[in-house]
């Protein structure tokens, strides 16, 4: 019988998670409404002491827990300090708006647990893991996409659920087939046993498994969710629905790259090089004429699954592709808060035209939309700007020179639309610019996202070093 690595230590910062889950929704039922918040604040501590936790394991060697089918190895460990990093930012952006809410513990408790399902995601070495943290991941999201129980958040939960009941039945089908044609559901398992099974039953397993992982990713062609959801729900909900699950879910689809498929017998590096350019180009066309600013956001989102997809398609080719795709998850899920902190900071503010005078009344969170808008685009010093020429530079390499000038087309286009959003705020006075800034607490947040993703961008050089090392397994 093999032996079992079942230290729960390893999973310190998901058990962190769940725990404060748990523990979070017994207060609930015991505090005042008054009180509800220290939910909140329990939930803010254990993100801070799960990064703490996370940045410690990685200084650690490269290791397995459970049977290999979690692993702990430079990939998690940057997922981890970033989403736990991008919850605590959701978490603050939240308390404000929720204090003495009905339901304001069932909120904390909800996004908890759809942040431990994108960090169990992000160390799935197992297709049966994979699966169960699918489903943690997208449940309690449903219910965050539906949670103000208005017309628009409504729509916003049975559409998400829809798409992601369907796609959900079709990655288990995937499992099933992969499972049959491989024997085992263990990645290095299937590393070697997919390289000799028939090629047909191998590509259908896995065009299944990826439909699923994109639709968490919120690529094509799992992306329809994405633009009712986001527009359909508050900001902050909109705000981790764009960028919590996606680094879990990338994760999650290069770790599936670089081990079970690394042998497969199939051109799946072409295809995710077409879904790329599939998302990035369907995301900027659809964003083009977008009034409403979470919906411009949203098609933005879908368009930069695109670029993150670059260094996936590459894995293995290139000795850039990991830390590529890490460092760009990290500038983007810093760049992608700070633009949804600033509408956070701005409620009223629903429709570009509502941003208009915005530079004459608050400057510093213009200041901060522009780098964060502009950062999305890829603007130096931003810390999308190396992350996307990082991925390039990987495509590149691996061979991919095509997939680099169409992006390098997408990132041009892409200016357009960030620029309809900015123009107006320095036109005249209107009505985001006649209304106070509401929450402090958020502006805050997107003045130190914006700073934040700046830094990054000149620390990048002793961040990148950083990214590298081997995979578990």
């Amino acid at each position: 019988m093999t032996e079992m690595n079942e230290n729960p230590l390893d999973l310190l910062p998901e058990v962190l998670l769940a725990a404060s889950a748990v523990l979070g929704l017994l207060l609930g039922a015991w505090l005042p409404r008054r009180r509800q918040w220290l939910v909140g604040a329990l939930a803010i501590g254990v993100c801070g002491a799960g990064i703490v936790a996370a940045a410690l394991a990685a200084t650690e060697p490269v290791t397995t827990a459970f049977g290999e089918s979690f692993a702990v190895d430079p990939v998690t460990a940057t997922a981890r300090i970033v989403i736990l990093g991008g919850t605590l930012l959701v978490l603050a952006l939240s308390v404000g708006p929720l204090r003495a809410d009905p339901r304001e513990t069932e909120f904390y408790v909800l996004l908890q647990l759809a942040a431990a399902g994108a960090l169990l995601l992000a160390g799935a070495q197992d297709l049966l893991l994979l699966a169960a943290a699918y489903l943690l991941a997208s449940v309690p999201a449903y219910a965050l996409a539906g949670f103000r129980k208005d017309g628009p958040g409504t729509e916003a939960a049975l559409k998400f659920y829809v798409v992601g009941a369907l796609l959900g039945v079709v990655m288990l089908t995937g499992i099933t087939v992969l499972l049959a044609a491989g024997r085992a559901t263990s990645y290095p398992m299937l590393r070697t046993e997919l390289a000799e099974a028939p090629a047909g039953l191998v590509a259908v397993g896995t065009l299944a498994v990826l439909a699923g992982v994109l639709f968490k990713a919120g690529g094509v062609p799992g992306h329809f969710w994405v633009p009712d959801a986001v527009q359909g729900s508050s900001a902050p909900v909109a705000a981790f629905l764009t960028t919590i699950p996606k680094i879990g879910a990338l994760a999650a689809f290069y770790r599936l790259a670089a081990v079970p498929l690394a042998d497969a017998d199939l051109p799946w590096a072409d295809l995710v090089a077409v879904l790329s350019v599939a998302s990035m180009t369907l995301g900027n066309l659809a964003a083009f004429f977008q009034q409403d600013v979470k919906r411009l956001l949203a098609y933005s989102t879908i368009s930069q699954v695109g670029y993150l997809l670059l260094p996936v398609a590459v894995t293995g080719r290139s000795d850039l592709d990991q830390e590529a795709l890490l460092y760009y998850l990290a500038g983007y899920a810093l760049t992608n808060l700070g633009a949804f902190a600033v509408v956070c900071a701005l409620p009223g503010a629903d429709a570009i035209d509502d941003y208009r005078g915005l530079a004459r009344t608050h400057p510093a969170l213009l200041a901060s939309l522009v780098v964060c808008l502009l950062g999305l685009v890829g603007t130096p010093p931003t810390a999308v700007f190396l992350g996307k020429l990082e991925a390039f530079s990987a495509a590149f390499d691996g061979g991919y020179a095509w997939l680099v000038v169409v992006a390098a087309v997408n990132t041009v286009a892409s200016l357009f639309y960030y620029l309809r959003w900015i123009a107006p705020a320095f036109l005249a006075r209107g009505r985001a610019g006649d209304s106070p800034t509401t929450s402090g607490t958020a502006a805050v947040i997107a003045y130190g996202a914006a700073t934040a993703s700046i830094v990054l961008g000149l620390l990048g050089g002793t961040v990148l070093d950083a990214l590298g090392g081997p995979l578990a397994g």
